[in-house]
């Protein structure tokens, strides 16, 4: 997919700020004052080892990785690959990879079922997700639960449109919600893991997923990054906190 920025002169609500209300405030700062500070280590260390990583799971996990892919194939008809329009550095959309977890009519079903559910439409509405959504196909929902859904990421890791610890990559119907923090987050690769995730993922609100992605952009490190990579294993490991679904 081709990588396209975002006109953010054309969003009325990017600097809508009420759904921010914290001791955080954003600093005036230009896109390109926030990416001229960014230090060495993101711009060589981080971006060798994202590469030398990544490269690494897709050779040792290729034939992890047929085998998740057949399992798709098999549990429904379509593609083996999903890919969805993120958001990513310097407002650059992207094609964010994964295993395809929903059934190929999942659109068409998810419009007829909020349509006739309202309560379904607040919850969709406010976290763009659903508890038992009947889109998703029985492998699917293992994939998720233990994200092995996210595996592909890996090769957008390559591809210079992620990193494999950051903020989370996000849609565009949430731009808004990040308010006057946009520019920050977006000034950093997305990450396949990242505080958010490994801090209650689903079990967070909104409000505070915003301010764990700004807290990375603003304190990232090695020794943090480190700590993230650490404590994704354990989350995946013991998945009953973390939420997902």
């Amino acid at each position: 997919m081709k990588r396209t920025p975002l006109d953010k002169n054309n969003n009325s609500d990017f600097f809508e700020h009420s759904f921010l209300k914290s001791s955080l405030s954003p600093d005036d700062l230009s896109t390109q004052e926030l990416l001229e500070r960014q230090c060495r280590y993101d711009r060589t260390i981080k971006r060798t080892g994202d590469i030398v990583f990544s490269l690494l799971v897709i050779l040792v996990g290729a034939p992890f990785f047929i085998l998740i892919g057949l399992l798709v194939k098999l549990s429904s008809p379509g593609p083996v690959f999903y890919l969805q329009e993120r958001l990513g550095r310097n407002y650059m959309f992207f094609g964010c990879i994964k295993f395809r977890t929903m059934h190929p009519e999942a659109d068409s079903l998810l419009e007829n079922l909020l349509a006739r559910e309202p309560s379904l439409k607040a919850e969709f509405e406010k976290d763009f997700k659903l508890r038992d959504d009947p889109r998703i196909t029985p492998i699917g929902r293992f994939l998720r639960v233990s994200s092995l859904d996210e595996l592909p990421q890996f090769f957008n890791v390559l591809q210079g449109h992620m990193s494999i610890v950051g903020p989370r990559p996000i849609v565009l119907q949430e731009v808004q919600r990040y308010g006057p923090y946009m520019k920050e987050v977006a000034s950093v690769r997305p990450g396949i893991t990242g505080l958010w995730q490994v801090s209650g993922r689903n079990n967070l609100t909104y409000r505070r997923r915003v301010m764990l992605d700004l807290f990375y952009v603003r304190k990232r490190s090695f020794i943090m990054d480190l700590r993230i990579f650490l404590r994704t294993f354990g989350v995946l490991l013991f998945p009953r906190d973390r939420g997902a679904y």
